[in-house]
């Protein structure tokens, strides 16, 4: 065990390579107010200043709220918040930055909606705070960060150009790998094997229907029409199949979408959902999916990594203690080095507009810190911290490492994990009809072929992303 922890740490290590991040500011950007702060820093600075947080419904935000009167007794901060389901919290964040009142202070996102919000100026960047002594304690060690985790959260503002480049619009909470987990009980009670092929995995899917009663059923997946539905478990196994969304040809963005391996993964997946998914999957979200492998319906679940974690802690769900995680499916002919996980990074971001920026600072701050971060990932049911310190602490290692198979499969996905849509303000509407065309396929006779749908897909998407120009 000592062994494979310690390679767990290595590989998650090996994330550094993947992106480039750090903590200074372009020469481009301009200075903000906050390089104009002078003084020995001071958790009493802002005491009697009230900021307003938006928070999407989850384990990472449950911890935060927890933690909160902490927070205030340490600073004399106010914090009003609210917490909002996943399934209509980003409509509500839409609507209030829009509104420009500066309300919400600091709210909660993902990598995905810095290539929306930052364009839009909606976002500050957080460079001239990270590196204003007189704003950042000492011991916040911004060089902790996982590199490759906290560097997604950085870019330049151009559609087609990488992440990690450019200024840093957010801070991580904690990030995601997608990969398939199932219930370790019942495949040793009935001596079923591991799926190890996407072909395994669907016979396998197919055969666990009914296992455990009437309406149980053998894998769950997302089936929303919305971008949500395409970024875990589709879109890991898309980039493993060696698909991509839009290739740059002449400094233009190009959908891929109809290309040989796009239309034969999605024709997989439709048969995957179709022979062995929920029967209500076009309303399944994360919580949906999640919650039915740890209540005993499903078999298997195909999500982010924290998704079956958060059902396994003792006294989660029906299954807590029950659940063991593996590496992706590999399609057939490819090898491990093939395998794909797309990644999903909660974060932090403070708005363009806020009125309490320093305060709302210090906010982002306290909850991104080391000794909040080792608290979050040992007792707040926070599993992927995005901390090198605390993915090396002996406590982090001990209360995470205790899940079977947990951190052994996160350092086999981390050594080929990345974000694997091209980055590009039309991120949302191209990923929302990817899974409407999904959802036609699963539930209706619209399209003739896979092919038919994917290809008109890709002429639709051309469209949408027109008049980007990509230097």
């Amino acid at each position: 065990m000592k062994k494979r922890l310690l390679s767990v740490l290595l590989c998650v290590a090996m994330v550094a390579t993947m992106l480039i991040g750090c903590g200074s500011k372009s020469s481009e950007e301009e200075s903000s107010a906050a390089s104009e702060v002078t003084g020995e820093f001071d958790w009493k600075a802002y005491e009697g200043t009230t900021i307003n947080v938006m928070f999407n419904e989850h384990n990472y935000s449950k911890a935060v709220i927890e933690k909160l009167p902490e927070f205030e007794e340490l600073t004399g901060i106010t914090v009003k918040y609210s917490s909002t389901p996943e399934s209509n919290y980003f409509d509500k964040l839409n609507t209030a930055l829009s509104s420009r009142s500066g309300d919400p202070d600091v709210y909660m996102t993902g990598a995905y909606q810095v290539w929306e919000y930052a364009p839009a100026d909606y976002m500050e960047p957080l460079d001239d705070y990270i590196n204003n002594p007189s704003l950042t304690s000492e011991d916040y060690n911004f060089d902790d960060f996982i590199p490759g985790v906290v560097g997604a959260l950085r870019w330049d503002l151009t559609a087609g150009h990488a992440v990690g480049e450019g200024s840093q619009w957010a801070l991580p909470m904690g990030w995601e790998l997608n990969n398939l987990a199932y219930n370790k009980v019942y495949f040793a009670e009935n001596n079923i094997a591991v799926p190890t092929t996407t072909d395994e995995l669907l016979a396998t899917a197919e055969s666990l229907n009914g296992w455990a009663g009437s309406g149980s059923y053998g894998i769950a997946v997302r089936g929303t029409r919305e971008w949500a539905t395409i970024h875990p478990g589709y879109m890991s196994l898309f980039a493993t199949w060696g698909g991509q969304d839009f290739a740059i040809e002449d400094g233009k963005l190009v959908c891929q979408l109809d290309s040989e391996e796009a239309i034969a993964m999605t024709d997989y997946w439709v048969k995957l959902v179709k022979a062995a998914g929920p029967s209500q999957w076009t309303n399944y979200t994360w919580y949906e999916a999640s919650s039915d492998l740890g209540a005993g319906k499903a078999a298997m679940l195909f999500d982010a990594t924290t998704a079956a974690y958060f059902q396994n802690f003792e006294g989660a769900s029906q299954e807590s203690g029950n659940i063991a995680w593996s590496t992706i499916p590999l399609p057939e002919g490819k090898t491990e080095a093939d395998m794909k996980a797309n990644i999903w990074i909660w974060s932090m971001a403070m708005n363009k507009d806020s009125k309490n920026k320093e305060a709302a600072w210090y906010f982002l701050q306290y909850f991104t810190s080391p000794d909040y971060m080792l608290w979050a990932g040992t007792e707040g049911a926070s599993p992927d911290t995005p901390r090198q310190s605390v993915m090396d602490s002996d406590e982090y290692k001990e209360v995470v490492g205790s899940a079977e198979n947990y951190l052994e499969s996160i350092a086999i996905l981390t050594e080929n994990c990345s974000i694997f849509f091209t980055p590009q303000p039309y991120f949302f509407e191209c990923t929302t009809k990817w899974a409407e065309v999904l959802q036609d396929l699963v539930t209706s006779d619209k399209y003739g072929s896979t092919e038919e749908a994917m290809k008109q897909l890709k002429a639709d998407l051309d469209v949408v992303v027109s008049d980007l120009v990509v230097e």
